[in-house]
């Protein structure tokens, strides 16, 4: 079933971890397994955040040798980084198999990705200026909990609560997706790709990596593929409802901005509130109101619908 939500402040910041928490956490009913946030926090000039995840969190199952297989990988990580030129600014361990570096780098960031990714058991979660990308097994306030989430400042964010179908429950196959190696591009989604298969060998075909089997990954880097052609994100969304088949509902968050887009069959629930100065939607509008108790006015968006605002 799975449930999805996003904000965006128009012109400031405020506290989005916290208020993605709220939302999401109004939506556990719709996925228990997993939930996960992309948050967009203030970025400073000339650095990188990176989260990345060294291992699966059932893999501290396995004894006291996965503390120094832990080790290992994150010390070869870090060697690579040195053999790059990047100078780490800071570096955080939110659980033994995730880390978030904040680091400076002047070279080709896709070629430190891919070099640092070749790494038996690393997969990087997300590199950028603003994206920090959070995912992890439990409800909300479990994650949130965990990884800090509840002071986060930022302009805007989405997340995911996931009910695992067709793919196992572990981090590999939460929400949100970020396309590699794109800065700040990241998607939730909940509904079903028919032509992934056509469409992910398509974008192989093109250059483009995959971190998972699961279909809403190609939302994230069919998104970022665009982009990087010089294609707006609202015309993106506009080419996605005619180019891949099924039933969606995604929504799609870049640097400065958020964007949604159903399907012609508009079968996947959002419901959406819009003042002036913040945009909020969420699969129900129970998670609106874990944000705004206040009488407020919703509307659900139509078949074809796509919307994009600023930060």
């Amino acid at each position: 079933m799975c449930g999805i939500a996003g904000l965006i402040h128009k012109g400031k910041s405020s506290n989005v971890g916290g208020e993605m928490t709220a939302m999401l956490q109004a939506l556990k009913h719709r996925g228990p397994d997993s939930t996960g946030y992309a948050v967009y926090g203030e970025p400073n000039a000339g650095e990188y955040v990176m989260r990345l995840k060294v291992a699966e969190a059932e893999d501290m199952d396995k004894g006291h040798g996965v503390f120094k297989m832990l080790e290992d990988r994150i010390a070869t990580v870090e060697n690579i980084m040195s053999e790059h030129g990047v100078t780490v600014r800071s570096k955080e361990n939110a659980t033994p198999y995730a880390v978030r570096y904040v680091l400076t780098h002047d070279g080709d960031t896709a070629d430190l990705a891919e070099h640092i990714e070749e790494t038996e058991g690393v997969e990087i979660l997300s590199l950028g200026n603003g994206l920090e990308l959070i995912k992890d097994l439990g409800d909300a306030a479990d994650v949130a909990g965990l990884y800090g989430l509840d002071g986060f400042s930022g302009t805007h964010g989405i997340g995911h609560t996931r009910m695992a179908t067709e793919s196992d429950v572990d981090i590999k196959s939460a929400h949100p997706y970020w396309a590699f190696p794109y800065n700040d591009i990241s998607v939730v989604h909940n509904g079903q790709i028919t032509n992934y298969w056509i469409m992910r060998r398509e974008m192989e075909r093109k250059g483009h990596r995959f971190m998972s089997d699961c279909d809403s990954e190609l939302l994230a880097v069919y998104t970022a593929h665009n982009l990087s052609n010089g294609v707006s994100l609202e015309e993106s969304l506009r080419k996605s409802i005619d180019e891949i088949d099924g039933v969606f509902t995604y929504l799609v968050a870049t640097k400065d901005q958020l964007g949604m887009a159903k399907d012609t069959m508009a079968a996947k629930p959002l419901v959406l509130y819009e003042s002036d100065d913040l945009i909020a939607m969420a699969s129900e509008e129970v998670a609106i109101r874990a944000i705004l108790p206040q009488e407020i006015d919703t509307y659900d968006p139509c078949d074809e619908e796509v919307r994009v605002w600023q930060a």
